[in-house]
């Protein structure tokens, strides 16, 4: 049986997803947990794979991942429960797992379903403090701080060369045997406004509450996928443009011509937010996981 896991996380204190050899990652905690759940004498019977590989400090809200486990195997965890295996699973997940993890929900995946290659769309969101404004700090964990105003205008020019399919090998590297062309679907940059937390009405005393987000510069970019260290190098060339250390024709040159350097690397990842994973519609999952395995080319 096939069960999809949509999960949250914050990233700061684990060494990315993947599973690593004596390092705290977000896989090896989830499986670890799932192991002692279903009572496996081996980690290695359970294994799950996920919709998008995240990077040492790079957070998730709308992750999703897959795992397969036998009805015999599942229900073993019911225990006591007034419950089906697929509940019984969720509610002890929720309990065993550190708090920096959070299950969402656990679901029979459809006919199909794979969490990676499945997955239409993801969305990522990238959060900075600019002009040298100090971060709050309740989002100091998930917020960038920036000494110098960001020009968003150019910014945003050099945003839009990213949108369609791109050989993107200045700001990212290949898996063994992959590529690093990727198709971005949307691509921009916004200042969030001052905006109250509520109506004016609820305001006491003259006091005004604003969202916690107000004022922060945000980056918002969607693709069917991204490559390593993708989302982080591109929001870094785009902060040098927007700081005018960089120029469009610099930020144009890069994306036409795909040879990393030294000045395309990665920003810091604290920023960083994988934000929803999309999927077709259930009669279309297997055909996308198909079409998505296949090696990608430009043309």
């Amino acid at each position: 049986m096939r069960l999809r896991i949509d999960l949250s996380y914050d990233g700061g204190g684990y060494h990315g997803w993947a599973r690593q050899p004596d390092l705290r990652t977000v896989q090896g905690e989830l499986e670890h947990a799932l192991a002692t759940i279903l009572r496996l004498a081996d980690e290695r019977e359970v294994r799950v794979t996920v919709a998008g590989r995240t990077d040492t400090g790079v957070h998730a809200l709308g992750q999703v991942c897959h795992v397969d486990i036998s009805p015999e195997v599942l229900d073993s965890c019911i225990g006591h429960m007034q419950a089906n295996g697929v509940e019984a699973l969720e509610r002890r997940l929720k309990h065993v797992l550190p708090d920096d993890i959070v299950i969402r929900s656990i679901s029979r995946a459809p006919d199909g379903f794979d969490a990676r290659f499945s997955a239409l769309e993801r969305t990522y969101v990238y959060r900075i403090c600019d002009e040298g404004r100090p971060v709050d700090p309740r989002m100091r964990g998930f917020v960038t701080a920036i000494p110098d105003r960001l020009d968003l205008g150019l910014m945003n020019e050099a945003a839009r060369m990213t949108v369609g399919l791109h050989d993107f090998g200045s700001f990212a590297t290949p898996n063994p045997g992959g590529t690093t062309i990727r198709e971005v679907k949307r691509a921009h940059w916004d200042r969030i406004p001052d905006a109250p937390l509520a109506s004016e009405d609820s305001d006491t005393a003259g006091y005004r509450v604003s969202v916690l987000e107000s004022g922060l510069v945000c980056f918002t970019i969607v693709a069917d996928a991204f490559a390593h260290n993708m989302v982080r190098s591109l929001v870094n060339a785009c902060v040098q443009v927007g700081r005018g250390r960089k120029s469009l024709d610099w930020f144009a040159h890069k994306m036409a011509e795909p040879v990393r350097e030294g000045s395309t690397g990665p920003i810091d990842a604290r920023g960083l937010t994988l934000e929803h994973v999309s999927y077709p519609p259930d009669d279309e999952l297997a055909a996308r996981a198909e079409a998505i395995r296949a090696k990608r080319t430009l043309e």
